[in-house]
């Protein structure tokens, strides 16, 4: 009778934070990061819109009552949509928070992984080969988002995405690291990386990482992306 095979188990102290499984040898983290709750919350679930919203109902319904009844009379008329107001804000908080808390965006020296999904997790991996180019959008707090623009044949769902996708680019849709703290050192490093990356393939021609600041201008951002080829 022969002797069992032992099957070697992966040791789970060596997987990264935020990865699915180790990295292959030669490769290396250069980055990682989450996005800020708060940006997911009022740039992507619109929390703002929900409180003016609930706000409005409440006014609605208050100055009529309050100009019969005075201010016991507006206070009984909105108390029920203010404080329903509160609850669609703090949801929208709760779901900012955990869509943040379950992201990790992880920069290798050969490739980007997006770590993304609060009941489904799964993992994004795009190959800097795969990726044609990058821009750059950053807040008036500072904080921003990296869109990327992929190769031909590289698709994505936008619905797999979501919120990690640029918006209203449905028919073509782009992955997107948003709500960064600090965006433009990791568009600057993510230009190195793919340049680094690519500086043996002959014929690459440098894409600049594009910034959109708030007031819509575009100007270029530091680092240089490397084109890449199908």
């Amino acid at each position: 009778m022969s002797a069992p095979i032992a099957v070697p188990v992966p040791d789970e102290d060596l997987v990264p934070a935020g990865l699915p499984a180790p990295l292959p040898p030669g490769e290396r983290i250069l980055w990682q990061g989450r996005p800020c709750a708060f940006g997911i919350a009022v740039r992507v679930l619109h929390a703002r819109l929900v409180a003016v919203w609930f706000a409005a109902l409440a006014v609605w319904a208050a100055v009529p009552a309050g100009m019969e009844g005075g201010l016991a009379g507006a206070w009984r008329a909105s108390w029920q949509t203010l404080a329903g107001g509160t609850g669609a804000v703090a949801l929208v908080g709760l779901l900012g928070w955990l869509a943040a808390r379950t992201t990790t965006y992880t920069i290798t020296n050969r490739r980007l992984m997006m770590r993304i999904g609060i009941a489904l997790p799964m993992t994004l991996n795009l190959p800097f080969s795969r990726i044609e180019g990058a821009a750059l959008h950053v807040f008036a707090d500072g904080s921003g988002d990296i869109p990327l623009r992929l190769g031909k044949g590289t698709r994505i769902a936008y619905l797999h995405l979501w919120p990690h996708a640029r918006p209203w680019r449905v028919s073509e849709p782009q992955p997107m690291m948003r709500a960064l703290a600090n965006p433009s050192e990791v568009a600057a490093l993510l230009a190195e990386a793919v340049a680094a990356s690519r500086a043996a393939e002959e014929g690459a021609t440098p894409i600049v990482i594009a910034r959109r600041p708030q007031g819509g201008a575009t100007a270029a951002a530091a680092g240089r992306l490397t084109a890449i080829g199908a």
